[in-house]
């Protein structure tokens, strides 16, 4: 339970002493992302297994929000954690210009798992890394500056990658001299182009962005930058042809087409990454999160021959001291087997085709507070509104509003982790969920849901 009615003057009630001692240091040390700082009462999470945590009290919650959609093997997966044993055992850590053999065979299973050529990768500790890399390969391959991405975006809080983002948290952070430049992608729920189908949202997208190509100028333009699923910006699949598109526009015009898969990536859509589903081969695919389920922390670019060589006797300028840190990428190893062998990709899309896309779209038609639902594999979104109508959402854009955070507090109380984004909740669960769990997370969703439907006009 979250809130102030639940806390103590020393934090949350019921907490063990080992908890309340952690939930006090973490007060009085612990800066906090994206947070004001005051106003902050965090949930001590203690253990973890599987599809579920443990927080502070000893409660077990089912984890719908694979914590930053990124525990996508689950949470303390045996062949992981033996892995990250083993290879603390035998080499810790080593420079990056040095070959490692667990770099190594990461590097060899993600570029076997890359689509067409793509068979190099340039390893980061995260994300936002890899989007800043890939930014800056794209422009010193084509010797161009400006980069276009998506409004209702997100690619990560450092630098570069957060002027390229196209949702609120770029506004505090942007300086306007990163050369970036946003335009509309499909969205037909909430059409920027007024659409009355998929396929005219795609034809009157494509035209938007060829109107800004030309507009911007193409030969000034480096890169395209996408998520092929945008992530916390909605999970908004995009309309059949969007991405084929992107493609051709950038081919035609000499610009890098940049896959965000960060977040889709390894599993998450039901397919290894997201651009499979429309057969599209990126120039660049970032990738993190799923890549070993965050268990240490690891990111990347992944590129082919044609970018590469512009680097073959030409030094790349950067690099980082972890780069393809031999933890990271033990897990990494241990992680891309296990999703192999257990079939864990397919299951992501069983679960997505069978229970959460059925059982979601079900608690549309009960609940007058969802406005849409919309996702794939185990990458889902419930879209919450005051008014179907109107389509009013149930907290401002960039914001959140009381009944979200009722509605999230009715969530825990029940037993369930939702992952919470404004005004709509997704359900991400781990790509290892099975049936039982999955319907049991919608059942709980199901019971928290007449909390929304309270404001709904």
């Amino acid at each position: 339970m979250t809130g102030t009615a639940a806390r103590t003057a020393t934090g949350p009630a019921g907490l063990t002493a080992e908890a309340r001692r952690a939930y006090e240091l973490d007060r009085a040390h612990v800066f906090h992302s994206w947070s004001a700082q005051a106003e902050l009462d965090p949930m001590v999470v203690t253990a973890a297994e599987g599809c579920h945590v443990r927080d502070g009290a000893g409660r077990r919650l089912l984890d719908f929000s694979s914590q930053l959609v990124n525990t996508n093997v689950g949470h303390q997966h045996p062949r992981v954690v033996a892995a990250v044993r083993e290879q603390a055992a035998r080499l810790c850590t080593v420079a990056p210009q040095h070959v490692n053999a667990a770099r190594s065979e990461a590097a060899r299973l993600i570029a076997e798992l890359a689509p067409g050529d793509l068979d190099r990768v340039f390893f980061t500790n995260g994300g936002a890394e890899a989007v800043e890399y890939a930014v800056r390969m794209a422009r010193l391959h084509t010797g161009r500056h400006k980069v276009l991405s998506q409004y209702r975006s997100y690619h990560g809080g450092t630098a570069t990658a957060i002027n390229v983002t196209g949702d609120p948290r770029r506004w505090p952070n942007d300086q306007g001299a990163s050369g970036t430049v946003h335009f509309f992608g499909p969205f037909p729920y909430r059409s920027p182009f007024h659409s009355a189908s998929p396929e005219e949202e795609t034809g009157r997208a494509l035209a938007h962005l060829e109107q800004v190509v030309a507009f911007e100028g193409p030969g000034t333009i480096a890169a395209i930058v996408l998520e092929p699923v945008p992530g916390t910006a909605g999970v908004m699949p995009p309309p059949p042809g969007y991405l084929a598109g992107v493609r051709e526009i950038a081919d035609r015009h000499g610009i890098v087409f940049v896959a965000d898969e960060v977040m889709t990536g390894f599993g998450r859509t039901g397919r290894w990454f997201a651009v499979d589903h429309d057969g599209v081969v990126p120039d660049l695919l970032t990738f993190a999160k799923g890549v070993n389920s965050g268990y240490v922390p690891l990111g990347g670019v992944v590129l082919g021959g044609r970018i590469a060589a512009t680097f073959g006797h030409r030094p790349f300028p950067g690099g980082l001291t972890y780069s393809g840190h031999p933890l990271a990428t033990a897990a990494a190893v241990a992680t891309i087997e296990a999703m192999r062998d257990e079939r864990i990709v397919e299951n992501a899309a069983h679960i997505g085709e069978t229970v959460l896309g059925p059982g979601l779209r079900a608690l549309a038609e009960r609940h007058p507070s969802v406005g849409d639902v919309r996702g794939m594999g185990v990458f889902w979104a419930v879209e919450l509104v005051a008014d179907r109508r109107t389509k009013e959402p149930l907290a401002p854009y960039g914001g959140t509003s009381p009944a979200m955070a009722e509605l999230t507090a009715a969530c825990r109380a029940a037993g369930l982790l939702p992952f919470v984004s404004q005004h709509r909740v997704h359900a991400v669960p781990p790509c290892t969920i099975g049936e039982a769990d999955a319907r049991e997370g919608v059942a709980l969703l199901d019971e928290a849901l007449a909390v929304a439907d309270r404001h709904v006009a």
